[in-house]
């Protein structure tokens, strides 16, 4: 290729396939593991499995007394219910010996761990101390005024994923989990080199005739902005030795090399005449683009590194920095290119608030089929770690508003200067191991995506409106003695999963289940008195086997309903809990003892006006790789 080639002017976007394509695929430079005091704006390069159960422990959240809820129904001012108060205080840091009995109360202080016996913490303003009694003078419910150990973050779950950018949301999520050292992307490295007798470092006396290298600092910020490193190759004379040793360095010490200057035809103007010397094929694919500013861009490619050489003056160079160079340093860095919106967004379903207060609501953002934004109401407690990571941005319920409508919409604003991510694909529904490796998976191939876990049957809800691609499903039907396939309607396409196994996970040597058959062990706990179980929330599947067992019978615990597997198999070994329903690959993970109870389906919903759409063909396209298939057999599922 000869400069002649500059003649050849193409397009904008003739001018990005033609770099694209010499380049090939993109995929990040390599990983690396730093301390957490380094990590913040690094790009993770592995998912995080948390080692721990975040709170390791039931947290009371309220300085008062801890009770059974049961006790202190129908409390009111004018006839309170009396507790007998057991001796001592719940030390903090320290596990209570201490169980509360049928009508006692123990006091508890804020963050202090819940003993046995109690499903509920009493706050201190709505209680008389009375000798060694206490007057509750407002009744509480099962589980009030406790966070659950495992509630916010349970031991094995996946808490970040492979190509989050950490912000301090995500580092203070790794500090959570005890974590001083995390895996990163490495950052691409730029080389940055100035070219012309004209210039002249900034902090120097100026020559006549000479202009301070400006476009070299715009450069190695623009490149820090988009996650790369910056490697300063200096200025050069505009000699074709000093020029090519130090394109060579470049090359050899760098992921991809920028040149600023030497890109027109003047006399002076040496850089692509030794590019055209210098450089392994393709060497130069484009030598001018109609644009303006930025028409004596110069793009190419040594090998799989990129090279281009930007206009010299700054306005061009900066320009075309953005439209051609920082995409490819983004994807280098695992990051993703795309500019993120915020709007106004339309709830789902009815949010309430009390009345006196403003109230700020995290939400995660997806669409409907008008292509319309909705919000999808997160939170975990306000003691979460991972809530605001996870959140696209915010709306504000003033003080005066108690409710917002299901399909009214809501102004969402950005969550600490964070935009919404956009995802090429939408989940909502159950949450299983299985789908984590799917989506896993389809990140390595670069399809993004955002899950969010509502259970089967609110999933079953949000792909019948229209608001995302696919819902993950395990419903009963006990007409028909199958899974999922009954609840489908019209325009919906069930896609088959996998199958998993379900069962009662108990502590391991507890003779009330050791050897006995799940359902006849659930059925004869249910009877006894001095045990307790924990559920899961209404409308997930799970629940509804649960039901099917119990029927009429409502054991202590019944009404404490845990959102996912992982914090079932966390209350049991906590000792929260004496057994609950869960799969059986947390039950290995934790170490619990487990009863089969149901080998039931796991499947996906997808709208079929939304089967063609790329992301949901390469949804479906992994669910059938052998591969895949081989990796959820690894996890325990039977695929």
């Amino acid at each position: 290729m000869k400069q002649a080639q500059f003649l050849n002017v193409v397009d904008r976007d003739e001018a990005e396939r033609r770099f694209r394509a010499a380049l090939g695929p993109l995929t990040p430079v390599g990983k690396e593991r730093v301390p957490l005091g380094e990590a913040l704006g690094r790009v993770l390069g592995e998912d995080v499995v948390s080692p721990v159960d975040v709170p390791g422990f039931d947290r009371s959240n309220v300085d008062g007394w801890a009770v059974r809820s049961e006790d202190t129904f129908g409390a009111l001012e004018a006839e309170p219910r009396r507790l007998r108060v057991l001796p001592g205080v719940i030390a903090m840091g320290r596990i209570p010996d201490a169980t509360v009995e049928q009508g006692t109360a123990l006091a508890i202080p804020t963050g202090g761990v819940v003993p046995r016996g109690a499903d509920a913490v009493v706050m201190v303003e709505h209680s008389i101390l009375d000798g060694d009694s206490v007057l509750v003078t407002k009744a509480v419910t099962p589980g009030r005024a406790i966070t659950y150990a495992g509630t916010d973050v349970a031991q094995g779950e996946i808490v970040l994923r492979a190509r989050d950018v950490l912000t301090s949301r995500e580092t203070g999520i790794l500090a959570a989990i005890g974590l001083d050292q995390v895996a990163v992307l490495r950052r691409p490295r730029v080389a940055i080199l100035s070219t012309g007798d004209e210039l002249a470092s900034p902090g120097r006396p100026l020559p006549p005739g000479a202009v301070y290298d400006s476009n070299a600092v715009i450069l190695a910020d623009a490149v820090r902005e988009c996650g790369g490193e910056p490697l300063s190759l200096g200025i050069v004379a505009d000699d074709p030795e000093a020029v090519r040793a130090a394109v060579l360095r470049g090359l050899a010490e760098a992921d991809m090399l920028l040149l600023s200057g030497g890109t027109s035809k003047g006399p002076g103007d040496l850089n692509v005449r030794v590019l055209e010397e210098a450089l392994d094929p393709p060497g130069i694919v484009v030598h001018g683009v109609a644009l303006k500013p930025g028409k004596p861009l110069c793009l190419a490619a040594s090998g799989n590194k990129a090279v281009v050489v930007l206009p010299g003056f700054p306005t061009s160079a900066i320009f075309t920095f953005h439209e051609f160079v920082a995409p490819v340093i983004r994807a280098l860095a695992g990051r993703d290119e795309r500019a993120s919106e915020t709007a106004r967004a339309r709830l789902p379903f009815r949010v309430t608030s009390e009345h006196g207060r403003t109230e700020y609501v995290l939400v995660r953002l997806t669409t409907d089929e008008a292509d319309r934004r909705v919000a999808y109401p997160i939170g975990k407690g306000s003691g979460s770690v991972t809530t605001f990571s996870h959140a696209d941005g915010f709306f504000v319920i003033g003080e005066h508003v108690e409710m917002i409508d299901a399909g009214e919409d809501v102004e969402i604003h950005p969550v600490a200067g964070a935009r919404p991510r956009q995802v090429d694909l939408v989940v909502i529904g159950s949450h299983c191991v299985g789908l984590d490796v799917l989506l896993g998976r389809l990140a390595a191939r670069g399809v993004t995506s955002k899950l969010i876990t509502v259970g089967s049957e609110a999933g079953l809800s949000a792909v019948r409106r229209g608001e995302c691609d696919v819902a993950g499903v395990h419903l009963y039907d006990r007409a028909t003695g199958t899974y999922n396939a009954p609840f489908l309607g019209p325009g919906l396409e069930l896609v088959h999963g996998y199958g998993r196994m379900q069962g009662v996970v108990y502590r391991k040597g507890d003779p009330r289940f050791e050897g006995r058959a799940a359902d006849e062990a659930v059925r004869a706990a249910a009877r006894l008195a001095d045990i307790v179980m924990i559920n899961r929330n209404r409308g997930s599947g799970t629940r509804a086997l649960y039901d099917r067992l119990l029927g009429d019978a409502r054991p202590p615990g019944f009404a404490v309903e845990a959102s996912s597997h992982r914090a079932v198999a966390a209350a049991v070994v906590q000792g929260r809990a004496d057994f609950g329903i869960a799969i059986d690959i947390v039950a290995r993970d934790r170490g619990l003892g487990f009863l089969p109870l149901v080998e039931e389906r796991f499947d996906f919903v997808v709208p079929s006006r939304r089967r063609e759409r790329a992301a949901v063909r390469a949804f479906v396209a992994e669910l059938e790789d052998p591969a895949t298939r081989a990796a959820l057999r690894e996890r325990g599922l039977c695929a």
